[in-house]
């Protein structure tokens, strides 16, 4: 993706099922749960760079041990800094002793995270800056096992202050307004009113309170909890949680906008943002992998039992269709091939922009995450030279002159690794000019692969956001090759409207589709439209977030796509450039058909799967009429 956008987070759950002595004596060490954890971590920064943290549950611990513990980060490698503090401490506490180190009885009285419960998470910051605050997991204690909670998730919620007023009318008192808090101490609030119902309940039957605690521990059902707790939620989330007393869970929204995925055998239970990495990290096949099902939860009880309950009813699913055109990884076999097919859907959109000549067209890609789907375009391209192939043969048969036989057969696309991803430049110059010649260098070219003023050169992207670095880079640099015509190539369709479940996409202004429509009513006199939209908005401003219309989708109902795509390649190019620009977007109707099982679209139609959605936008619009450089949500 030319446009860096940061995006939807990764987290991790392991559970072993024996005692740390069963992994010592079968695979040679107590540290397997660490281990799988790291791996699941690793496997996962793609989802988030700008902070990493961990926890750890110790079970069945004795009163005075402490039996939770959490490193986080928010350096510049988050995950190799808690990591790395771990193996110190291991070494200050044993003195460098290996027995000692190895021997599970002692790690587990002595050493943090030698541990049977394990959570991770990566973050990717898309509010709250990168403070150590912000990082999960996140912890909520208490002196009874049973109300101490830890949480890490992949979610946003569009009304965080509608469930945060909530919790002031029940009188609680939030030390922080953000979504992390308001979602700790709403799940807080029914885990504490859930242990006292069970207190209440047992008080005249027990003969103590210690005898109580051991009940509530074991009657304690995390799935009414969650139920109760996500009534309120809307937008997207997966978000694990350990109790103190050992019950651990993952719970999903109702819609599927977030991933998680889980596996688990005798021995382990895994959950994480991918498939691909529990395959990796366990070394299992795909389909011993679950997707855990929208509005459930898996809930994995102390005493190692294992459930999928459901949490919300639930809803038609809308997955994140960006999971498949670049966030997750490609190595998932369905990712794999559905990125391969969005770029082979769009075949017949490029040919009719090169008037079908692929002699003089050059075809490339802007890496490294457009490459699977660049290889589906090929195969579209050659898959048409086939049928060229297989009509010249066919004309040669019948008149029986095999001249050209050899130059039909050896018929296929110009392809080439034009673009070069260099370095990630440092703007460490303030000065517009000089950041704007450093971001000319983020990438480069291979020279003399196109034939100058005679070839088209075709680069496909997996997305374009807000176009900045084609314009200030990409294009520029392409067009030192000298084509005739350099035609920008989107496997996503264009972006028209914020994300609010997880993207950091909440404002209209970044979006050079919304740029390029507002352009539009403006040259063609259409500025009535623009001041209705946002008359209408404000009219809805204070409304419950069920009754608002997004009238957003107003700004684009007089253009077709291609007459938008038109005015974003206007907007490309700038006067230092020679080729000419074009661009070609996918349609949300092949993008279907390549992902058809993550349908959320929203940011491409308007569609938002939550009220809230519609919230969001109504907002975004409203702030940037007024000039609001503020997130929407």
């Amino acid at each position: 993706m030319s446009d860096a956008i940061k995006h939807e987070c990764g987290i991790a759950l392991v559970r072993l099922l024996k005692p740390l002595e069963y992994y010592r004596v079968k695979y040679g060490s107590w540290r397997y749960g660490l281990q799988k954890l790291y791996l699941l971590m690793e496997k996962q920064h793609n989802r988030g760079q700008d902070g990493a943290g961990m926890a750890s549950l110790k079970l069945g611990m004795p009163p005075g041990n402490k039996y939770i513990h959490r490193y986080r980060s928010n350096r510049s490698n988050p995950l190799k800094e808690i990591f790395e503090r771990l193996n110190i401490d291991y070494h200050n506490i044993s003195g460098n002793n290996s027995d000692l180190l190895n021997d599970p009885s002692w790690a587990k009285e002595h050493l943090p995270f030698a541990s049977e419960v394990y959570l991770g998470h990566l973050r990717y910051g898309t509010y709250g800056g990168n403070k150590i605050d912000f990082v999960h997991p996140v912890s909520r204690e208490n002196n009874w096992r049973s109300r101490n909670l830890v949480l890490a998730g992949n979610f946003n919620l569009t009304n965080v202050d509608e469930i945060f007023r909530h919790l002031l009318e029940l009188g609680q008192n939030p030390k922080d307004f953000s979504d992390t808090v308001t979602v700790l101490e709403n799940i807080g609030h029914f885990l504490d009113d859930e242990n006292q119902k069970i207190f209440d309940n047992n008080k005249k039957k027990a003969s103590s309170n210690k005898e109580i605690s051991q009940i509530i521990e074991k009657e304690l059902d995390v799935s009414k909890v969650l139920r109760r707790a996500s009534q309120r939620w809307d937008g997207g989330y997966a978000i694990g949680g350990m109790l103190g007393h050992g019950d651990s869970f993952v719970v999903r929204d109702p819609w599927g906008i977030r991933p998680a995925y889980y596996y688990y055998d005798e021995e382990i239970v895994v959950v994480a943002s991918e498939r691909p990495v529990i395959q990796t990290t366990l070394k299992v096949c795909s389909d011993k992998v679950n997707e855990l099902p929208h509005g459930s939860a898996i809930v994995i009880k102390a005493s190692g039992e294992i459930r999928i309950d459901e949490v919300r009813p639930p809803r038609e699913k809308k997955a994140c269709s960006f999971e498949r055109i670049y966030f997750s990884r490609g190595s998932d076999k369905d990712i794999y091939s559905e990125r391969k097919k969005l770029g082979h859907l769009l075949t017949s959109q490029i040919l009719k922009m090169v008037d079908n000549d692929l002699r003089k067209t050059v075809f490339s890609f802007i890496p490294n995450t457009a490459e699977t789907a660049y290889l589906g375009m090929v195969r579209g391209m050659e898959e048409y030279l086939n049928d060229i192939k297989i009509s010249k043969i066919e004309a040669m048969k019948a008149n029986g002159n095999w001249e050209d036989l050899e130059r039909v057969i050896g018929l296929r696309p110009r392809v080439e690794k034009v673009a070069i991803k260099d370095v990630k430049m440092r703007t460490f110059i303030a000065e517009d000019a000089g950041r704007d010649d450093l971001v000319e260098h983020v990438y480069d070219i291979t020279y003399d692969t196109v034939n100058k003023a005679e070839d088209n050169l075709v680069i496909l992207d997996d997305s374009i956001v807000r176009g900045t670095t084609l314009k200030k880079s990409i294009i520029r640099i392409l067009d030192r090759l000298e084509p005739k015509k350099i035609i920008v190539v989107s496997s996503s369709p264009q972006i028209r409207y914020p994300d609010c479940y997880g993207i950091d996409m909440a404002r209209l202004s970044d979006f050079i589709a919304f740029k390029a429509a507002i352009s539009l009513l403006k040259k063609t006199g259409r500025e009535s439209i623009i001041n209705n939209v946002y008359r209408k908005s404000k009219e809805q401003q204070g409304l419950p977030k069920e009754d608002i219309v997004n009238y957003v989708k107003e700004i684009y109902l007089p253009f077709s796509d291609e007459e938008i795509s038109a005015e974003i390649a206007n907007m490309l190019h700038t006067p230092d450039v020679r080729a000419e620009i074009k661009v070609i977007y996918q349609t949300v109707d092949n993008l279907h058909l390549a992902c058809p099982n993550n349908l959320g679209d929203w940011y491409f139609t308007g569609n938002y799967p939550t009220p809230g959605g519609n919230k969001v936008v109504n907002t975004s619009f409203i702030n940037f009429i007024e000039g609001i450089n503020a997130r929407a949500y």
